[in-house]
C-alpha cells in the first residue's frame, strides 16, 4: 500500500500533525510537573513508596511502548486499514486517555491508606497505557505522513509547536488554578479535568487534519516476519538508532528530575511557586526562536552539530548556575530567565529529535530490508520511558535523601543545598551524556544519506 506522495503536505496537515503532541501534553506535562507533589502533599504518599510505585509503573511501559508499536506494524500488515496504520489507533485512544487522566487526579483522593494506593496505582496504569496508544502512532507517523527530508523537518517542527502548546498551556494554566482553588486535592481534580477535557479535544483535531500518504510496501512483504525480537538486530546493526536512545536516556532522566523538583525550588527554595508560571512565560519566545532558527542554522552547520553545541551551551550555563545558587541567593526571577536559558539551548536535542527518528528508521530499512516504524518508535519511546522512569524514581528518592519535611515551615540546610543540586548539577551532567551520544555514536553522514536515498530508487 503505496500513496500518492507528489502532492505536498497542506498548513492544516502540518497544524494537524502537531495537534497530537499538544493535546497529550495537556495531561502528560502534569505528570513530571506535579505529579510528585500531588502523591507527597495532597495524598500523604511517602517518598520512599512513590519511589517504588514509579518504578513499578514504568516497568509496565517496559513491555508497554514496544509491544503497541509491534502490534500497529502486525496489524496493519494483516489488515490494511484504509484510514492507514496508526490513525485508528489515535481515534481509540484519544477519549481512553481524557478519562483515565481524570479518575487519576480525582478517584484516589476519595480514599485513605491501602486502598488509596491500589486506586492511585490502577489509575496510573490506565493513564499510562491510554498515552501509549496515542503517543507511538502519533510518533511513529511522521514517517508515513511524508518520505522527504524537507517535509519530515516541517512535521518535526510542527510537532515541536505543538509540544510547546500543549506543555505551556498546562505550566501557564495549572499553577493558576491552584492559586484560585488552593493547593488541595479540589485544585488539582478541578484543573486536571480542566486540562483533560482540552486535550482530548485536541487529540481529535489530530486525528481528522491528518493523513498517511507514505505507507511503505516493505512493510507489508514483511509483515508475516514482523518480530519483537527485530529490535535487537535494531541495537546491534543501526548506530543512530543507538545514539537516539541514550540521548533520550539522559535528556528525560533530567527532565523527570528537574520537573519533580522544580515545585520545591519555586516553592521553598526561592519562595515563589507562582514564579513557575512566570518562568513558562519567559521560555515561550525563546522556544518559538529555537524552532524558526534551528532549521535554517541546521541547513548552514548540520543538525547533528548544532544540536551539539546547543548541549554544550546548556551545561556551560546549568553548571554556571549552580555554582552561584549554592554561595548567593538570587531573586526568583534571575533564576527563572537563567535556567529558562540553559534548558532552552538543550531543548534543541529535544525538540529537532523527530527528524532524526525518521532518519534511523529510514536506516534501518536500509540495513535491514524491513520498514516497521511502529516497532522501531516503541522502541525509542520505551528509552524514553525509561529514562523518565530512572529520573522519577532517583528524584523523588534524592529528594528524600536531603531531609526534605512535607509540610514543614522551613526546610533545613541540607534539604535546600540538595534541591538545589537537583535542580542544575544534575541536569547538567544529563546535558553532557546527551551530548556524548549524538557526538560519538550517531553515524548518519552525507555518505550513508546518499546510500539511503540510492536504495530507495532500487
Amino acid at each position: 500500500m503505496e500513496k500518492n506522495t507528489t502532492s505536498r503536505l497542506t498548513l492544516k496537515q502540518k497544524i494537524g500533525y502537531g495537534c497530537g503532541d499538544a493535546g497529550g501534553l495537556f495531561t502528560f506535562s502534569l505528570m513530571s510537573a506535579f505529579f510528585t507533589r500531588y502523591c507527597l502533599n495532597i495524598l500523604g504518599v511517602s517518598t520512599e513508596m512513590l519511589a517504588t510505585l514509579l518504578l513499578v509503573w514504568n516497568v509496565w511501559d517496559a513491555v508497554n511502548d514496544p509491544m503497541m508499536g509491534t502490534l500497529m506494524d502486525k496489524v496493519f500488515a494483516k489488515n490494511h486499514d484504509k484510514r492507514g496504520k496508526f490513525r485508528p489507533w489515535i481515534l481509540r485512544a484519544t477519549p481512553m486517555l481524557a478519562v483515565s487522566a481524570i479518575a487519576l487526579w480525582t478517584l484516589p483522593t476519595l480514599f485513605d491508606g491501602v486502598a488509596m494506593l491500589a486506586v492511585l496505582f490502577v489509575c496510573k496504569i490506565l493513564y499510562e497505557g491510554a498515552y501509549t496508544m496515542l503517543n507511538i502512532p502519533m510518533g511513529s507517523m511522521l514517517s508515513a505522513m511524508s518520505d522527504t527530508d524537507e517535509e519530515r523537518a516541517q512535521l518535526s517542527s510542527a510537532r515541536g509547536f505543538g509540544s510547546l502548546a500543549g506543555g505551556y498551556t498546562c505550566s501557564l494554566a495549572f499553577p493558576l488554578i491552584l492559586g484560585i482553588f488552593g493547593d488541595t486535592a479540589k485544585g488539582y481534580g478541578i484543573g486536571a479535568t480542566i486540562m483533560a477535557i482540552c486535550g482530548g479535544v485536541v487529540c481529535f483535531f489530530h486525528y481528522y487534519w491528518t493523513e498517511e500518504r507514505h505507507n511503505s510496501a516493505s512493510a507489508e512483504d514483511a509483515g508475516n516476519s514482523i518480530k519483537v525480537t527485530d529490535i535487537f538486530v535494531v541495537f546491534r546493526k543501526n548506530r543512530a538508532f543507538l545514539a537516539l536512545c541514550v540521548h533520550s536516556l539522559f535528556l528525560c532522566s533530567m527532565l523527570a528530575i528537574t520537573g519533580n523538583v522544580g515545585t520545591y525550588m519555586y516553592a521553598d527554595v526561592l519562595g515563589s511557586l507562582t514564579m513557575m508560571s512566570t518562568a513558562s512565560l519567559i521560555s515561550i519566545p525563546c522556544s518559538i526562536l529555537t524552532l524558526a532558527v534551528a532549521p535554517k542554522l541546521a541547513k548552514k552547520v548540520g543538525l547533528a552539530r548544532l544540536i551539539c553545541a546547543g548541549l554544550l551551551i546548556s551545561a556551560v550555563l546549568y553548571l554556571a548556575l549552580f555554582g552561584t545558587i549554592m554561595f548567593v541567593n538570587i531573586p526568583a526571577i534571575v533564576y527563572a530567565v537563567w535556567v529558562t536559558l540553559a534548558s532552552t539551548f538543550s531543548s534543541l536535542a529535544i525538540l529537532m529529535q523527530w527528524g532524526m527518528v525518521g532518519e534511523a528508521i529510514d536506516y534501518n530499512e536500509y540495513l535491514t530490508g524491513k520498514r516497521t516504524e511502529g516497532s522501531i518508535y516503541g522502541t525509542f519511546s520505551l528509552t524514553r520511558r525509561i529514562g523518565t522512569t530512572i529520573g522519577s524514581s532517583l528524584g523523588v528518592l534524592m529528594l528524600g535523601w536531603t531531609g526534605y519535611q512535607v509540610g514543614a515551615a522551613a526546610q533545613s540546610a541540607s534539604a535546600l543545598s540538595g534541591i538545589k543540586a537537583l535542580s542544575t548539577l544534575v541536569p547538567a551532567i544529563c546535558v553532557l551524556g546527551s551530548w556524548f551520544a549524538f557526538r560519538f555514536i550517531w553515524n548518519i553522514t552525507d555518505d550513508v544519506r546518499a546510500k539511503i536515498a540510492a536504495a530507495k530508487q532500487k
